[in-house]
């Protein structure tokens, strides 16, 4: 079998208009680049032209947009342009921009699309990074529910459902390649249902969206100047993004990604378990880091490992529940269940390891919890199980914190709470 070869743009392609969210005027042009260059953002309006790199480490937000960071320099709502890259088989580009964020054109992939045509995929001498899954892997982020199946290519299959009758549920699946992702999926616009405008624009979002970039879906189903490309051009349109959010891994990818309700911070989760499984990383925390940043010893170090870290954002943490356990020699003699309130200390733990990273002397420091919300036991954990803990940040001041946690066993949650916390020298 012939080698697989790094491909760029044969020459620059540009584009204008107006951010999707901040409404800011921009132009931009896509420039061919060196092999091994990856995917770059040069940020032409700021001094010295800096760069950010199209990876998952340089993801900063993932709140309705997919946005990167490095240092001070930001670019937000990359995963269009990135999926038009990625369904193209561009492995290195340099983006220049002369703002903070790409132009929504019509909102979906289609135009960028067309321009990397127009400009042409030049061939380069060095060989492609490739992702081939040899094993199935999966992932869950709230409501979202990924699979990553070994395939002899790429592929998305995703579902959504909405309460919306002019939505409901829907699902495509489509191969990933040159030939096909501009017609299967790059044409579908982003969406949204006419309600949540004022609540976006009070945020600072969706402040350039226009009939001509977003279907609008009212009382009455989609609005006028809206009308749908696809019948399903809803779930199409979350299959990009997926598409979009995983060119963050850096490489082509042979696999089949199956979605259930996929957002942007479950794709990105989903890039940044990819890009471990790339580069033969372990998990994102070993015992060893949990011990330099954690004051808890046997018995009370409830995490064994950090699965998934997002920096300021969300972590995922686990912990294999056996026999052995201390706790089960009186809870119950005969009928053994770990108590729900070592449950909720173990998501606690995974909420202070979230926010001790914010500290360069972490062991110097202790996470003390002053309250806990809504907290519901939805089911027993028994030896042998396998307890998943998912903790988001919901807001994040100087020295305290509020965080959302869930447990899980097999996909199935045991127990949530909504908790505080504050860090205090030792």
């Amino acid at each position: 079998m012939s080698p697989v070869r790094q491909t760029t743009l044969a020459t620059r392609c540009e584009a204008s208009g107006h951010g999707l969210h901040s409404a800011e005027p921009v132009e931009i042009a896509l420039l061919p680049a060196d092999p091994d260059t990856g995917i770059r953002f040069r940020r032409t309006d700021l001094a010295g032209a800096p760069e950010i790199s199209a990876r998952a480490g340089q993801i900063r937000s993932v709140e309705w947009e997919t946005s990167l960071r490095a240092g001070s320099v930001e670019v937000r709502t990359v995963e269009h342009v990135l999926a038009a890259l990625h369904g193209s088989g561009i492995d290195n580009a340099i983006i220049e921009i002369d703002g903070p964020e790409p132009p929504a054109l019509d909102g979906s992939a289609r135009e960028w699309c067309g321009m990397i045509e127009a400009a042409g995929v030049c061939e380069q001498g060095a060989d492609a990074r490739i992702l081939r899954l040899d094993r199935p892997l999966t992932l869950v982020s709230g409501e979202s529910v990924y699979a990553m199946l070994p395939d002899t290519g790429f592929r998305v299959s995703t579902s959504i459902e909405f309460e919306h009758p002019a939505i409901g549920r829907q699902f495509v699946s489509a191969r990933v390649d040159r030939s096909t992702f501009r017609e299967e999926l790059g044409g579908a616009r982003t969406f949204g249902l006419a309600e949540w405008e004022g609540p976006l624009r009070e945020r600072g979002l969706a402040l350039g969206a226009t009939p001509e970039n977003t279907i609008v879906v009212g009382e009455d189903g989609v609005e006028r100047g809206c009308e749908l490309r696809y019948p399903d051009e809803f779930v199409r349109h979350k299959a990009l993004d997926i598409v979009g959010d995983l060119a963050l891994v850096g490489a082509r990818l042979e696999c089949h990604i199956v979605a259930e309700r996929p957002g942007h911070r479950g794709n990105v989760a989903v890039a940044k378990k990819l890009s471990r499984e790339l580069n033969g990383d372990g998990p994102a925390f070993d015992i060893q880091k949990i011990l330099e940043y954690m004051p808890h010893r046997y018995p009370m170090l409830l995490v064994d490992r950090i699965l998934e870290f997002e920096e300021r954002e969300r972590i995922v943490g686990l912990k294999n529940v056996t026999i052995n356990e201390p706790f089960f020699a009186g809870h119950f003699p005969g009928h053994p269940i770990m108590p729900g309130v070592l449950v909720v200390e173990a998501l606690a733990q995974c909420g202070g390891l979230l926010l001790m990273n914010e500290y360069d002397d972490p062991a110097d420091k202790v996470v003390y919890f002053m309250s806990l919300d809504g907290v519901k036991f939805r089911r027993p954990v028994t030896p042998g199980d396998q307890l998943v803990f998912e903790v988001e940040m919901l807001q994040l001041r100087t020295k305290a914190c509020r965080m959302r946690g869930v447990a899980r066993v097999e996909g199935k949650v045991v127990a949530e709470a909504t908790m505080m916390a504050s860090v205090v020298d030792k």
